[in-house]
């Protein structure tokens, strides 16, 4: 997926910060890729100084680091850093799916929002194994996203939404395994299936599918790495 261009405004630096995270956590700009600001900047049809100031936000969101020649690169994704954002994911999508469920269990659900995660499931049943990795990791955060805001609790977003551009980034890792990706949205109907039905079991179903998901991206990525250190 290209870089697109995009327009000057006020809000400039948030619009390149936005733009530039998002090429992070789809792998346009790939781990440990050198940053180079000049052509990042004539790639998005601006200055240098906002995506100067939106490389320090990347920075501080643990995105891009130093390479030691006063220049910076894209972060490696670490296996340790990934396995303490799904213990936290896991506990904050559990308790998400469990609130979602007693909103519906007291009559506190607004129908509009049953029917959004409805139309996910079905949009992901519409895939096929040629849909991009990109879309089916949209999808996936699109569900989760849902979960969320039906928690009613925005606490929960708060909290996680500043890891999820992490978590996109080792998606890629098994997002494109045909199995792993087949039982992830199973996993994901029956969630939506126990929120639905106002059943408490949700939190648990919820919570086990974020760490599976995790042990399974970490096990991918630490395969990886190992074949990347004997090549």
């Amino acid at each position: 997926m290209p870089i697109k261009l995009i327009d000057q405004s006020p809000i400039l630096v948030d619009r390149v910060y936005e733009r530039l995270r998002q090429a992070i956590a789809l792998a346009d700009l790939a781990p440990g890729e050198r940053i180079r600001q000049a052509e990042l900047a004539e790639r998005l049809g601006v200055s240098r100084q906002p995506v100067s100031h939106a490389l320090q936000l990347l920075k501080r969101d643990g995105l891009v680091e130093e390479t030691g020649r006063k220049g910076l690169k894209v972060t490696e994704i670490d296996p340790a850093h990934l396995r303490e954002i799904y213990q936290v994911r896991a506990a904050l999508d559990g308790l998400a799916a469990g609130l979602a469920a007693a909103r519906v269990a007291e009559g506190r659900m607004p129908e509009a929002e049953l029917k959004k995660l409805a139309a996910i499931l079905r949009q992901a049943e519409s895939f096929g194994d040629d849909t991009p990795v990109a879309e089916r990791i949209a999808l996936d955060v699109d569900f989760h996203n849902q979960v969320i805001v039906m928690s009613g609790n925005r606490r929960i977003a708060e909290t996680l939404e500043p890891q999820f551009s992490h978590m996109m980034r080792s998606m890629r890792l098994v997002l494109d395994i045909g199995g792993f990706r087949e039982s992830a949205w199973e996993h994901h109907t029956e969630i939506a299936r126990l929120i639905a039905a106002g059943d408490a079991a949700a939190e648990g179903a919820a919570r086990a599918h974020a760490e599976n998901a995790g042990k399974e991206t970490e096990a991918r990525l630490t395969a990886r790495q190992s074949l990347k250190n004997t090549a």
